[in-house]
């Protein structure tokens, strides 16, 4: 049952990952906002879900499965920002590049310093 659960979150997660990228679709702005959005939103659930299991004991197990592996696996996209990383050096944006980096990173790591005790 948990193989179906993931895999039915993972393609919920996938196209939720891709209405954001419509969404937003090309801005101005030379970071890739869609990737940072979708992985923050990522983190912000994967928090969220570890909070209402393990303080509230709210959720139950087969949900972890749907939700952690699933949906923020599918919605997560470390490879597309990995890319779309390397892109930036390789136009020679090494100063975009590494904000990029230092944005996703900060942002996605502070969600858990902050809502994870």
């Amino acid at each position: 049952m948990n193989y179906i659960l993931v895999f039915i979150g993972g393609g919920l997660g996938s196209v939720l990952r891709f209405c954001m990228a419509l969404l937003i679709e090309r801005t101005n702005l030379t970071l890739p906002i869609a990737t940072l959005c979708s992985n923050v939103m990522s983190c912000s659930l994967f928090v969220a879900l570890l909070y209402m299991y393990h303080e509230k004991n709210a959720v139950p197990d087969h949900y972890k499965h749907f939700v952690l592996v699933g949906i923020c696996g599918g919605l997560s996209t470390f490879s597309t920002f990995s890319f779309e990383t390397f892109e930036l050096f390789k136009q020679g944006l090494v100063g975009w590049a590494l904000l990029n980096i230092a944005i996703s990173y900060i942002l996605c790591t502070t969600i858990f310093f902050v809502f994870v005790k």
